[in-house]
């Protein structure tokens, strides 16, 4: 198996996941492939077909919950699609390149629309994957097509409009399947200058508001309504600086769990699960998670 993995790119064995996940879980898997091409990815489909292998995509891992058991099969990552190509006022994305960086990058362009992602620490694929949204924007309102991988190797450009979508999810997410390589957004003309402040305005506030300083995997918890935010709820109910072991519920931000150090996987899920259960007793809510468990 290793010689034919070898084949898809460049490969690591028995790979600690601790720096691949923001929450900082530490983990492993038995495999970790970079593919480097698109025919490498082609050729990975190939092999899971005839040999049944069980595999994901992780992207920055900045809304997973991982597992603290070793994943048996092989997990992908895309760091090696990073190629961005500017054709008027779209732009062509690998699935690699972080979002955030791209927010900036559009504007030695001239251009605008993705300043709302500037405090994304996801991956372009990943954004398209989960619709990843900020300041009532999401990928979709600016996504203009998607290159993938099928399970039977195939590539495929699939416009916007051909797929569905709604708040943090997408048709890759309910329906998964297909490798995203590539996403191509459509732009508007912008000022540079403009463009930074609003991005400086907003880095300044989530830095006031939010503990950047820890590891976590940003907002838990959806809010159940437009007039009505979890972290309210979750204040309300005195959650703030709540701990299981080193999981601990932010005392800055209440729908924000960091990692004081060494928190498992379990110690965070038991800690999302205490608060959905207080949340649910008290208020009759149920409360929905943004975050995805990762079980194998």
């Amino acid at each position: 198996m290793k010689q034919e993995l070898e084949k898809c790119g460049i490969l690591e064995e028995n790979v600690s996941l601790k720096k691949l996940n923001t929450y900082r879980i530490d983990t492993k898997t038995k495999y970790l492939l970079h593919p480097r091409t698109v025919e490498e990815v082609q050729r990975f489909f190939r092999l899971v077909q005839e040999k049944n292998l069980s595999y994901f995509v992780l992207g920055n891992g900045s809304n997973v919950v991982l597992s603290d058991t070793t994943y048996p099969g092989v997990i992908v990552k895309l760091d090696q699609f990073k190629s961005i190509t500017y054709h008027d006022e779209q732009v062509v994305a690998g699935a690699g390149v972080m979002i955030n960086f791209l927010s900036r990058d559009i504007l030695a362009h001239g251009l605008s629309g993705l300043e709302w992602a500037s405090g994304i620490p996801g991956t372009v694929g990943g954004c398209v994957f989960g619709n990843a949204e900020a300041y009532k924007v999401s990928t979709f309102d600016v996504l203009k097509e998607v290159m993938v991988v099928t399970p039977d190797s195939e590539i495929l450009s699939i416009s916007s409009d051909d797929l569905e979508y709604g708040y943090r999810t997408s048709s890759f997410k309910t329906h998964p399947g297909c490798i995203i390589l590539s996403a191509t957004f459509q732009l508007k003309k912008g000022n540079k200058e403009e463009s930074f402040q609003l991005i400086k305005e907003r880095f300044l506030r989530r830095a006031s508001s939010q503990p950047l300083d820890y590891p976590s995997a940003g907002s838990v918890f959806r809010n159940p309504s437009s007039s009505l935010a979890s972290w309210q709820l979750i204040s309300e109910l005195q959650l703030k600086g709540k701990r299981i072991n080193d999981a601990m519920v932010s005392v800055k931000h209440a729908n924000f769990i960091i990692n004081l150090g060494n928190a498992t996987g379990k110690d965070i899920r038991s800690l999302i699960q205490l608060i959905h259960d207080e949340v649910e007793r008290v208020y009759h809510i149920d409360l929905i998670l943004e975050q995805e468990f990762k079980d194998w």
